[in-house]
């Protein structure tokens, strides 16, 4: 078997069989295929597409390239989520003790954030002691003993997958649907999940812009997780604006809890009852969607939810003081409010604008090399639909310099305005089960 042929079928619009698929992925991961081939058969896929059937196969593939995670050790029918990335995205922190208040079991292997915000892992690290490089027994013990564990990604998960990222990144192929598809279902079925409920995000703070893409993105991983013995449902949800009124590490920490409090932010709460709800479903806790839902709102209203949470933060190693009285998390040197210079309702507020202004304050990371400020942030004070009159505050900048002129600039860039009233976006736009 050549190279050079599998390009040339692909290049050509042909499927691909099995042991073509394999052939590549082994050899690239090995090094025996060089770089200018791999990219070759990158583009023709980017141009040419895959079947479902390929699809999976590539994903598959990549899942064997490397280590899989064994969680045969934990009781239960293990869940997990994946969300394709958003500005102020803190669902974690919910669905997590919201799932294990059910007695369903959740391991998730997670990584650090390359951009606005810190990933999961950075932000749980704004919770003093909190440890997130676990031995496996102490991930099945965590996951047996509390339904929760959120840990960093352990081994040699998908390996082939990170070279194809990187590989893509550098050739203007990273927006190829089979590719993404591909890329996060297989670190997913490495990780061990029995079940999974994607989170695909759709708007201007989202990688998928429009709701075509997010809907065929969706849809693709659904059919790799269903073809691949995994039940797996696709949420699409807006990310035209964030999510929530908190954007930074301890500041998206506070709303969570807040929210596993009882606290009533109707985007926050809403999507992350809708994922857990889905999530325990899959497992079998429940019969029903609306029966999972509502037994859940109640674990938020009665405390299981947050003594989930707390359970969970303490076996990690983490000060639960600081999620009691969430104002002993890390905390900014400045309050800086940013104000409207005109007057009507907020129309749009573009979220990735939002997300670089927090980077520019050290919430975020430009290289993989940056430290993260857990203290540092954006709370929201106006969301589309508000009524503004000029001098209303917009949103407040948490900074540890007097004047951070570039996260202002991009706050301004950020928020258009109408001057007649304008609705809400839907938040979500279509559920995926098969």
């Amino acid at each position: 078997m050549r190279m050079v042929d599998i390009i040339h079928k692909k290049r050509n619009g042909k499927e691909l069989m099995e042991e073509e698929i394999r052939f590549f992925i082994e050899g690239y991961t090995k090094g025996d295929i060089p770089d200018y081939q791999a990219s070759a058969l990158m583009m023709a896929i980017y141009f040419q597409g895959m079947v479902p059937r390929e699809t999976a196969l590539l994903t598959k593939a990549m899942v064997d390239s490397g280590e899989t995670i064994d969680l045969s050790a934990i009781q239960g029918h293990k869940v997990d989520k994946h969300s394709t990335g958003g500005v102020g995205d803190k669902v974690t922190f919910i669905v997590g003790p919201l799932v294990a208040s059910a007695n369903v079991p959740v391991a998730k292997m997670s990584g650090r954030g390359l951009g606005h915000t810190g990933g999961t892992l950075d932000k749980l690290e704004s919770i003093e002691g909190f440890n997130i490089e676990l031995t496996k027994e102490q991930f099945i013990h965590n996951v047996n003993q509390h339904k929760l564990s959120i840990a960093g990604q352990t081994g040699n998960l998908a390996p082939a997958d990170k070279k194809l990222y990187a590989l893509r990144d550098v050739t203007a192929t990273v927006e190829s649907i089979p590719l993404i598809a591909g890329s996060i279902m297989s670190k997913k079925l490495a990780s061990g999940a029995d079940s999974i409920v994607l989170d695909v995000k759709t708007g201007s703070g989202a990688f998928m812009k429009t709701l075509e893409d997010s809907k065929a993105l969706a849809k693709e991983m659904t059919a790799i997780g269903n073809n691949l013995g995994r039940k797996t449902v696709a949420i699409i949800s807006d990310m035209n604006q964030p999510l929530g009124f908190e954007i930074g590490n301890a500041n998206e920490i506070k709303e969570a809890v807040a929210i596993l409090q009882g606290a009533k932010v109707e985007d926050l709460r809403r999507l992350s009852l809708e994922i857990a709800s889905h999530m325990t479903v899959l497992a079998g806790a429940f019969e029903h969607y609306k029966q999972a839902y509502k037994t859940l709102e109640q674990h938020l209203e009665n405390g299981k939810a947050y003594e989930a949470f707390r359970q969970f933060v303490i076996a990690q190693g983490g000060n639960a003081d600081m999620i009691d009285d969430v104002s002993k998390l890390p905390q900014a040197k400045h309050h800086i409010q940013v104000k409207s210079d005109t007057e009507g309702y907020v129309a749009e507020i573009d979220a990735e604008s939002i997300g670089t202004a927090a980077m520019y304050l050290g919430a975020g990371r430009a290289t993989k090399d940056d430290k993260i400020n857990h203290g540092v942030g954006i709370t929201l004070k106006k969301k589309i639909g508000d009524e503004v009159k000029k001098g209303d505050v917009l949103v407040t900048l948490h900074a540890n310099k007097e004047n951070p002129e570039d996260s202002i600039r991009k706050i301004a860039e950020a928020y258009r305005f109408s001057d007649e009233p304008v609705e809400s976006p839907t938040l979500i736009h279509l559920v995926i089960q098969d």
